[in-house]
């Protein structure tokens, strides 16, 4: 069974959890600084997210984003949980990452605190953790 029962709600919680990133002085600071921006894809229910220094837009960007993640919406759930170990998600093929290697292992650490975050934001929407 399907963790989200809707775009919607799948979209809804990744976007909180990139607001919240996003609110963090150091984290927008250092994707300015390094030139990252995020085109995240999501399958099962579909999403698309753009994520930039400035904030979270929903749809693919105008033009490519530095990186470009694609996973299904219930393998972000698992990775956010902290139950699909990233190394294990990519050698897998559960997630695909495209885009500049040193821009990617500079966005990595940054995602560290989306992991404290993301089971309360699940808990709060409903969702298994």
């Amino acid at each position: 069974m399907a963790v989200f029962e809707s775009a919607e709600k799948a979209n809804g919680v990744f976007t909180k959890l990139f607001e919240i990133l996003l609110k963090d002085e150091t984290f927008t600071r250092r994707m300015r600084d390094a030139g990252i921006t995020v085109h995240l894809i999501q399958t099962k229910p579909d999403i698309e997210l753009y994520i930039t220094p400035d904030g979270v837009q929903n749809g693919a960007p105008a033009r490519p984003a530095a990186i470009r993640i694609k996973m299904s919406s219930d393998s972000a759930h698992s990775l956010w949980l902290g139950n699909l170990l990233m190394p294990v998600a990519i050698a897998t093929g559960k997630v695909r990452i495209k885009g500049n290697v040193a821009k990617v292992l500079e966005f990595v650490p940054l995602l560290r605190p989306a992991f404290d975050r993301y089971p309360e934001i699940a808990k709060n929407e409903g969702l298994p953790t």
